[in-house]
């Protein structure tokens, strides 16, 4: 028993270094993941469109839409062909649950529509989840593990696709240029709304855009799966504003689902850098996604 009881210490030091380097090999195995999808995306992603926004391209827009794009200042600038973000935040599961620290990145091609997100919650310093949520080639994935290690949810199917193209519909706000694409569509609501419409891949995803009298945008509210066989109405509020790209965009914004017993805010996330590649040139001497390893 005492030799058991010397020896204790020994083992759970071995024990922290065994778990210290699964992590270590865990975390490189998602970051090389992440940058694997992120190629992909951006392989398959079209030039910018030739040319700068114009107030012309404007003028048929429902008044809310062309106030909203008016605000932002895209007037007079080139369109991107792919962006990249980085974001800080907190998520929670449930109602009732804790809040948990957030900090993530994500990469958009404008066309086609798509995203890799990849985020990792984290317990003090130590990282207790990581997430790629997915959209591409119109279908939508949403794997996570618990430390990079152990799957816990591998979300896929029709549901996911319609969500993936819900949330790359309202992430446009990042880079608005894109709501002049030939895939959007428009329908007026009324004088601080309008329904707006992203097609592709046979399907439909339709959202409500909400914007104030000095063109600030507000709100995004649509119906979203939360469940397999269930959707419910989901809201993006902006809660605040900043200069990104020379643009005026979202610099914070929540999500939240519009439950009958309550609202369920589950993630809220701060804007930390935005990039714009505007052409080849551009995407050849684009920064690779953090984490890369490069």
């Amino acid at each position: 028993m005492a030799a058991t009881l010397r020896r204790l210490p020994a083992l759970a030091g071995l024990a922290v270094l065994a778990g210290t380097g699964a992590e270590f090999a865990g975390h490189h195995a998602f970051a090389r993941q992440v940058r694997r999808d992120v190629q992909a995306l951006r392989a398959g992603a079209s030039p910018g469109r030739a040319g700068v926004v114009t107030e012309e391209m404007l003028a048929e827009l429902p008044e809310p839409v062309r106030r909203y794009l008016r605000y932002t200042g895209v007037v007079g600038k080139p369109f991107p062909g792919t962006v990249q973000l980085r974001q800080k935040g907190q998520m929670r599961l449930g109602p009732g649950q804790r809040w948990v620290p957030l900090d993530a990145e994500e990469h958009y091609p404008v066309q086609p529509p798509g995203f890799v997100w990849a985020g990792t919650a984290r317990m003090g310093p130590f990282p207790v989840a990581r997430a790629r949520d997915m959209y591409a080639e119109g279908r939508g994935r949403l794997p996570a593990k618990v430390a990079s290690l152990w799957p816990v949810a591998d979300a896929s199917g029709e549901q996911m696709d319609q969500a993936g193209m819900l949330r790359y519909l309202s992430e446009m706000i990042w880079f608005p240029a894109a709501f002049l694409a030939g895939n959007i569509s428009f329908e007026a609501a009324d004088d601080s709304s309008a329904r707006v419409t992203l097609t592709g891949h046979g399907r439909t995803a339709t959202t409500t855009l909400f914007s104030g009298t000095q063109g600030r945008l507000t709100d995004f509210v649509a119906h979203r799966y939360r469940t397999p066989t269930s959707s419910d109405p989901w809201s993006t509020p902006v809660t605040g504003y900043g200069e990104f790209e020379g643009l005026r965009l979202p610099a914070s914004a929540t999500a939240t689902w519009k439950l009958p017993d309550g609202d369920l805010e589950y993630i809220n996330l701060t804007l930390t850098g935005l990039h714009y590649d505007t052409g080849p040139a551009d995407r050849a001497s684009a920064p690779p996604p953090e984490g890369s390893g490069r």
